[in-house]
């Protein structure tokens, strides 16, 4: 771990930081000047607005959030911010739902690479992909000498995960909190004082 890096804005890098940065480096979405579509402002969504910034590229951050706009925005630093109004179109991105939408987004020969889980499969738009010279691809993480690049690149621009230091004592309210989508983004257990 790199010396100056805060190890309870760190840790979370090494699962959500290396989803995201992980399909960047592997599909080339890492170039100054790219234009990175980021669906969901949550735990994997604001690393991802981190790592695309500090790689000077252009964010765009897609939700069904109109409240973080200005979080996206002011806070991030993300270039745009497309709010999508139908509930029904983008549902939850880790939930059911049908890629077209985030498809028809897509320039010629673009890329939806996707790194949240879901239990039930998307609905693929075949046309579209074939039409536009698409490509949809998956990723989950990466390997030890990606987790160290990542880490490193992460701690050469500043780069931690936004979390809320907890207790012990307080994790059956964190999980109630999770369950209400009530976090900003990652809640980190404080086991060393809670020890004490």
């Amino acid at each position: 771990m790199p010396k100056g890096l805060p190890l309870e804005g760190a840790a979370p890098l090494l699962c959500a930081g290396l989803t995201v940065y992980s399909p960047m480096m592997h599909h080339g979405l890492c170039q100054p000047g790219q234009h990175l579509g980021v669906v969901g402002l949550g735990g994997l969504g604001h690393v991802a607005v981190k790592f695309a910034k500090a790689f000077n590229m252009k964010v765009t951050v897609i939700s069904t959030s109109p409240g973080k706009k200005k979080e996206a925005l002011e806070r991030l630093g993300a270039d745009c911010f497309l709010l999508i109004n139908d509930q029904q179109q983008l549902l939850e991105v880790s939930g059911p739902h049908s890629l077209h939408p985030l498809v028809d987004m897509l320039k010629t020969c673009g890329k939806l690479i996707l790194v949240g889980a879901s239990v039930t499969p998307p609905v693929f738009p075949y046309m579209a992909l074939m039409l536009g010279r698409k490509i949809i691809a998956g990723s989950a993480g990466g390997g030890t000498k990606e987790s160290q690049d990542m880490i490193d690149f992460a701690a050469k621009h500043n780069i931690t995960t936004d979390i809320e230091l907890i207790p012990m004592d307080y994790v059956n309210t964190a999980l109630e909190r999770v369950a209400k989508n009530d976090v900003k983004y990652r809640f980190v257990i404080d086991v060393v004082n809670t020890l004490k």
